[in-house]
């Protein structure tokens, strides 16, 4: 069965499942109550939502159609278990991706390497960028490379699941506009490469307390 177009709450539910099936394990899978307020959070949600609970079970019937969604029988509470690698078709890390993209809204390489840190660790930003291009090569596409804002460095890619994305005032933006969103480009490159720094750091004094270890000398910590 094909998949059909998901409303922008159908989306946000079924991101919200896989983001907290990874970040908040004990607690899955969730309860009614949990995923309307997993679907209404202040932060890292673009845009933020106001859902009823009403509507979140209205969505999740509509995922369930689509094989998305599983209800998850033996508990006292009903609760949602997703099924996005499966329903969708794709791999765990093109499900993380477009999780963030769900989730978030249009995002640069960068900064999706960087959201989507634990959902699923990219080893680089080519390697986000090689799954983003496989997604877009599918028929149908299931995202987008937006044209690239004057002032920007990078590109943002954007999901289809929910039908093409327009771009709000593209061509209409000032100079400090522009500016700001090449900075927070900058800042978004500058945080992944961060991230990536910090685990090779982490890794390589593992190795070195190792051989301390084997070799029966004493490492002082690190201030």
């Amino acid at each position: 069965m094909a998949l059909r177009t998901l409303t922008p709450l159908e989306a946000r539910v079924l991101a919200v499942l896989v983001e907290k099936k990874l970040t908040v394990p004990d607690s899955y899978p969730l309860s009614l109550n949990a995923l309307t307020l997993g679907c209404n959070q202040k932060t890292a949600r673009e845009p933020v939502m106001n859902a009823s609970e009403a509507d979140v079970l209205q969505a999740i019937e509509g995922l369930k159609e689509q094989s998305l969604v599983n209800e998850v029988s033996g508990s006292r509470v009903v609760r949602f278990d997703h099924n996005a690698s499966r329903g969708l078709g794709v791999p765990s890390q093109s499900v993380a991706l477009l999780t963030a993209l769900m989730l978030r809204g249009p995002q640069t390489a960068a900064e999706l390497r960087l959201h989507t840190e634990r959902l699923h660790r990219f080893a680089d930003i080519s390697s986000v960028e090689g799954f983003l291009d496989e997604l877009a090569e599918r028929d149908p596409k299931m995202v987008a490379k937006l044209p690239r804002a004057a002032g920007s460095r990078e590109a943002r890619w954007a999901h289809l699941l929910c039908g093409e994305v327009s771009v709000p005032g593209e061509g209409a933006h000032d100079g400090a506009s522009f500016a700001s969103a090449s900075h927070a480009d900058e800042i978004a490159d500058l945080r992944a490469e961060l991230a990536g720094v910090k685990t090779e750091v982490s890794a390589l004094r593992a190795l070195v307390l190792r051989l301390a270890g084997e070799l029966g000398v004493v490492v002082e910590p690190s201030t």
